[in-house]
């Protein structure tokens, strides 16, 4: 396993996620895959309806707690301070743990402020129940205010990131800001699988194609991913893509697939 380092936290780099599951038997059977096969670092959130197969299946697996990075985010109406301590602590039960490692906003809202919810969540923080917070779907400026205004460090802003579907600026920002990207659907909902230049990349190193899309994302400062499969196959071939390096003209080849990257971005990549 390798990890990434942000704001002096560090992450298992490659997650499991729970999203587009559904059932409990679906989710129980994915998530203990995933446990079984290595992964460490498992994300749910309370809108996937995941929470408590994820928690039986860690109360189940040989695996300690200690050792899994467990990631739930706030549903969109459990935002407000008294919705965000009771949500949160609901979300503990149906996982079976005395904490989680982040706990996230899933996205902006405006109906409530950002600042009431974070201060809420800082409050978990200090009392235990949640060990680093953070942001998901924020733009650039969405993160930068949620920095500002979070006496806890915001630890990573989870967003769609495939070779399809870049957030350069984004990226810039978390490097320059020590903030972690977590790329959610590193796959594009199977859509990088069928481009060529990943498959002509994959085939060079004897390796499928969603290994090099994720190895890609893993090969860039500040980056993690979770990809998501319930086929126990997929599981384990997302996970085997620790014993191969693309070479900085692949990564470049990959990083042509979208709009150009600028001479300055591509040095603060090591591109």
């Amino acid at each position: 396993m390798e990890y990434v380092t942000a704001k002096g936290v560090e992450v298992p780099a490659l997650g499991f996620g729970t999203a587009r599951m559904d059932t409990d038997d679906e989710r129980y059977r994915a998530v203990s895959t995933a446990l079984e096969t290595g992964y460490r670092h498992v994300d749910t959130a309370q809108v996937y309806g995941s929470e408590r197969a994820v928690g039986d299946a860690l109360a189940d697996s040989d695996v300690d707690r200690a050792d899994v990075f467990l990631t739930t985010k706030l549903a969109d109406g459990n935002r407000d301070d008294r919705s965000v301590r009771e949500s949160t602590r609901a979300s503990l039960d149906r996982l079976d743990t005395e904490y989680v490692d982040l706990l996230l906003i899933h996205a902006p809202n405006d109906d409530v402020s950002h600042e009431e919810t974070l201060n809420a969540m800082s409050d978990l923080r200090d009392d235990g129940l949640v060990r680093h917070v953070g942001v998901s779907n924020f733009s650039v400026e969405q993160t930068r205010e949620a920095e500002a205004l979070s006496d806890a460090p915001i630890l990573t802003n989870q967003v769609e990131y495939h070779v399809r579907h870049r957030q350069d600026d984004l990226l810039a920002y978390c490097v320059e800001n020590d903030v972690l990207l977590t790329a959610y659907s590193p796959l594009g909902v199977g859509d990088v699988l069928g481009d060529e230049s990943v498959q002509a990349v994959a085939e060079r190193h004897g390796k499928a194609a969603s290994q090099v899309a994720i190895r890609w994302l893993l090969q860039q400062p500040t980056v993690a991913a979770i990809p998501m499969s319930s086929d126990p196959a997929h599981v384990r071939e997302n996970f085997d893509v620790f014993d191969f390096e693309l070479s900085g003209d692949e990564m470049r080849e990959l990083f042509a697939l979208g709009e150009a990257v600028d001479d300055d971005f591509a040095a603060r990549l090591g591109l």
